[in-house]
């Protein structure tokens, strides 16, 4: 009848271990499984991130000859502007340097 009771036990200790063992390989499955998933994760997301730096470059250096050329033209605009506003107010100038030079004040 002991044993019995002692090949009950064993069956018992036989079968949790192997839940132990089961529930252990699920475990490292998972662990496994995370770890893929993390490390596909980090990569999409630096594949993204350096694909918008990428673009980010592309959009201010590869646009350096047109930034340049619209600097370039709105610098010779504004000289334009300058030059335009010396003509017209020079007369009105020269004719108050002339007016102060010529008046004798005692």
């Amino acid at each position: 009848m002991e044993s019995a009771g002692i090949q009950q036990l064993l069956a018992a200790e036989q079968e949790a271990q192997q839940i132990v063992n089961a529930a252990r390989t699920a475990k490292m499955t998972r662990l496994k499984q995370a770890k893929e998933e993390a490390e596909t994760e980090v990569s999409e997301h630096k594949t993204s991130t350096e694909q918008g730096f990428q673009r980010k470059l592309e959009a201010t250096s590869g646009d350096s000859g047109a930034n340049v050329k619209r600097l370039e033209q709105e610098t010779n605009a504004k000289i334009e502007q300058l030059k335009n506003e010396a003509s017209r107010i020079s007369k009105d100038v020269v004719d108050m340097l002339l007016k102060n030079v010529t008046t004798v004040n005692n």
